[in-house]
């Protein structure tokens, strides 16, 4: 069973071990005045993609968006992309590992799965600029490495996905109540992490020491979908990421999710897709 490729932190040579935890780069200086051009692959690190000026087109988990202006793409580790960014584009790219920002402290942590839990931000051009004198900070001070400049960039960091997450309630038409969100997104990373052992509703509802109920309840108030309906989701994805990005066997995709009947499984993937593992593979790669 092949894993999907997936690209690590590289810290330029003699860098301090902090560099091993995050990296941000200009992309002007990054292409060099020629295409970016990414096959399918995933991460083990969070990824930030903040283009004042750009142009190509950015694929990630299999939902396509036209790269723009004024605009930040933000992946959690595990997702899945493909990206063409044109000469000429201009902003920064940054990337940090999950254990980078403040990892014990619950706040932070909850402000940084609020903000990774949407993949495309775009903004005037006036809000874009508060965002990406932020950035500009972070790149100065990882550039300079002054005294303290590792906690000024938590600092920017965490006023950075502050804005965003002030962009996206304000994005958000229906105002839904902290705990219901908190546990919409407990629920999701749960799923992400024990989906291979556990697709039953009951199992993700007692570990958030919830009834089934009102677990549903709560992705129904959320996002208009059971947690059945969730759970399939995730699969599918998880299925569609391995078929793209790897050549493993339909049955070795099959058994890596936990499924030991492979025929069931072919069929599960048909009724929610319309097509077999290997046409969709056929198809879309």
């Amino acid at each position: 069973m092949k894993d999907i490729p997936i690209r690590k932190i590289t810290p330029p040579p003699k860098e301090p071990s902090f560099s091993e935890s995050l990296s941000i780069r200009n992309i002007h200086e990054l292409l060099v005045g020629t295409d970016m051009v990414q096959e399918f692959h995933r991460h083990d690190f969070f990824y930030i993609l903040a283009l004042i000026k750009g142009t190509g087109n950015h694929e990630i988990d299999f939902i396509r968006y036209e790269v723009c202006d004024n605009s930040i793409f933000f992946m959690r580790p595990g997702q899945v992309h493909q990206l063409t960014l044109k000469a000429g584009s201009a902003g920064y790219l940054m990337q940090f590992k999950p254990d980078f920002y403040y990892p014990h402290d619950k706040l932070s942590n909850q402000l940084l799965r609020k903000t990774s839990t949407m993949n495309f931000y775009q903004f005037d051009a006036k809000r874009f600029k508060t965002l990406f004198a932020l950035l500009a900070s972070i790149f100065r001070e990882y550039d300079e490495k002054q005294e303290g400049y590792q906690e000024v960039i938590k600092a920017n960091l965490g006023i950075f996905f502050i804005e965003l997450v002030r962009h996206k309630n304000k994005k958000n038409s229906e105002n839904v109540n902290t705990y219901t969100q908190e546990r919409l997104e407990k629920f999701l990373e749960l799923v992400e992490t024990h989906i291979s052992d556990h697709k039953q509703v009951s199992h993700y509802a007692d570990m958030l020491n919830l009834t089934p109920y009102q677990l549903n309840a709560i992705t129904k108030a959320t996002l208009d979908k059971t947690c059945l309906a969730l759970i399939n989701e995730y699969i599918i994805l998880e299925s569609k990421r391995y078929l793209l990005a790897t050549s493993n066997q339909v049955s070795q995709i099959a058994y890596h999710l936990g499924y030991e009947d492979v025929s069931y499984f072919i069929r599960f993937f048909k009724k929610q897709t319309g097509f077999s593992p290997e046409a969709f593979r056929n198809n879309f790669r």
